[in-house]
């Protein structure tokens, strides 16, 4: 039987406006203290990549998590979210055992993408576990509300997610505390692989209209 049958998924609901945001991290200790956890190789909590906000950072101050996968694209806001991810997992390592195991890149099929994030990885002192092509496939089953896994179990897609299981297995112990950069930084790294040309302040602010003209 494929591991995958062995999962237990559990969701838990985004708080409406009159709940507290730490609620969704209450219904973590609840689970715990229940034993909903007993016997798991593997608890994985996937959460918005929103620093701000409480439901990603009390799990990580109150050491629920011991290694955070930062799931992006070769995107410039994308890279932008992932580098202040990572600030966020720095501000709590010192003081805890949380690491960053690495970069997750979701291909959206941009210029140079795969470059660029094992370029961003490296200038935040991770690395990039696996880059993960884009397939219609993954539409059709979300259409029939199952995983790829479950929808097309021998597709090369569903391959895909096993290989990124068995890297973030192989990779358990191995995460660094991050080296966040400075947007001056990103922007260097976007002019150096092409993708940007070197700012020009003037035209800042300005369409594309107005730069035609000009």
């Amino acid at each position: 039987m494929d591991w995958y049958y062995y999962l237990l998924t559990l969701t838990l609901d985004r708080p409406n406006k009159k709940k507290k945001r730490c609620e969704r991290f209450l219904r973590i200790n609840f689970l715990e203290e229940n034993g909903a956890y007993d016997n798991m190789d593997y608890v994985s909590y996937d959460v918005l990549g929103d620093v701000v906000c409480g439901g990603f950072a009390m799990p990580i101050r109150e050491n629920k998590a011991q290694e955070i996968y930062i799931v992006m694209s070769g995107e410039m806001m994308a890279m932008y979210a992932a580098n202040n991810i990572s600030k966020g997992v720095l501000k709590y390592a010192n003081s805890g055992g949380v690491r960053l195991g690495g970069l997750v890149c979701n291909e959206r099929q941009t210029d140079k993408e795969y470059e660029l994030a094992d370029a961003l990885a490296g200038m935040l002192g991770t690395k990039l576990i696996h880059f993960i092509p884009r397939d219609n496939v993954v539409q059709h089953a979300e259409l029939r509300r199952m995983t790829v896994i479950e929808y097309a179990p021998d597709s090369k897609q569903a391959g895909e997610y096993r290989t990124l299981a068995s890297k973030i297995h192989n990779n358990a112990g191995n995460g660094t505390i991050p080296t966040p950069i400075t947007m001056d930084q990103l922007e260097d790294m976007l002019m150096e692989f092409g993708i940007m040309d070197t700012i020009d302040e003037t035209q800042v602010g300005k369409s594309a209209a107005e730069l035609a003209a000009a």
